[in-house]
């Protein structure tokens, strides 16, 4: 999940060679039948750089605007907690439709690390029944495993035959690398299926560095892996301490930092930017923001992380704080999430 609403204390944790595999990118009539709008030419933003100045709604570029957008994070909620109401397909979808979302993926809840209230993934596949625009995402704990080598693939099975169509967000109190994740990674390349990991303080453990998360990139080659939480965008900068785990620096980005690096060097690695962690990776220091969303457009995908009605989403203000190619919003705004889900 991973709105993200305290900053936890830190726990500590203590890689890798290069493989490469790329999709070809699908387009989006063959996969959702959302029509591609036709070729324009990108006009600047107002000054995009300058995450102190509010956007200006009058220099929104019309041929941005009206790409399809895909939200690769948001959530189904079954119950009350922390204040907040619940939050029903239904409610997403008009949420959607209020803010000029077309599609969105909705991840299950299924770790008691990932939120006071789960929302397990048969429940969220039920509560997505009839909506087309709503895509599953749904979860195994890999410590269900104490009831049997077999409990994961099992698991993992029915919710790939009931619709799933990724596994995400997984948000368990183990470490990235855990052995008990290793059957799970194995049937998601074996299912081409993408997965989406929450690591921060408190899950998907790893350490400065990020050496646990290498070397699962490249030991799981055929999986697809959408990173997010404070303990990989921090890593956008080359000097994270152990406190940044799990909390937003506000400190400029220092040059050489991990995300960029893995990134970069792992085709199956993919940064999700969704919640305050990927809003406050761009925008800590614009300047980054803007470099690094012109390199590494073809690795992001555009997320909120919507959890309950009312919840303030900054992120639909990337278009106008940014100035991007035309092209490179279009990856970043549904055509790179559409080439994972194949």
């Amino acid at each position: 999940m991973s709105q993200e609403p305290t900053e936890p204390a830190p726990s500590s944790i203590d890689g890798s060679s290069t493989t490469t595999r790329r999709r070809t990118l699908a387009t989006l009539a063959a996969t959702s039948g959302i029509a591609l709008p036709a070729e324009t030419t990108v006009a600047a933003t107002d000054d995009a750089r300058d995450a102190a100045t509010e956007p200006d709604a009058s220099t929104r570029d019309d041929a941005v605007a009206d790409l399809p957008l895909f939200d690769a994070h948001t959530h189904v909620v079954p119950a009350e907690t922390l204040g907040r109401d619940p939050l029903s397909a239904d409610e997403l979808v008009e949420w959607l439709d209020a803010v000029g979302i077309d599609r969105a993926v909705v991840h299950a809840l299924d770790s008691p690390e990932a939120y006071p209230v789960q929302a397990p993934s048969w429940w969220v596949l039920e509560e997505l029944e009839g909506h087309d625009r709503l895509v599953p995402f749904c979860t195994v704990d890999p410590r269900v495993d104490v009831y049997g080598a077999d409990t994961v693939l099992e698991r993992l099975e029915s919710l790939v035959e009931r619709g799933a169509r990724g596994i995400g967000e997984l948000k368990a109190g183990v470490a990235i690398d855990d052995e008990r994740l290793e059957r799970l990674y194995e049937l998601c390349a074996e299912y081409d299926l993408p997965a989406l990991v929450h690591v921060d303080d408190k899950a998907m453990l790893d350490a400065v560095g990020l050496p646990r998360f290498e070397d699962v990139l490249a030991s799981y080659p055929g999986v697809d892996f959408l990173a997010h939480a404070h303990g990989w965008w921090a890593h956008v900068s080359a000097d994270v301490s152990e406190s940044d785990l799990g909390r937003y620096p506000e400190r400029p980005v220092e040059p050489g930092g991990r995300v960029p690096e893995l990134l970069a060097g792992y085709d199956n690695c993919y940064g999700d930017l969704a919640g305050m962690s990927g809003w406050n990776a761009l925008t800590r220091d614009p300047e980054f923001g803007q470099a690094f969303l012109e390199d590494h457009h073809e690795h992001l995908v555009f997320g909120t992380d919507y959890l309950y009605p009312g919840h303030e989403i900054p992120h639909l203000e990337l278009f106008d704080r940014f100035d991007l190619e035309r092209e490179a919003w279009s990856a970043i705004r549904y055509r790179n999430l559409e080439s994972l889900l194949g």
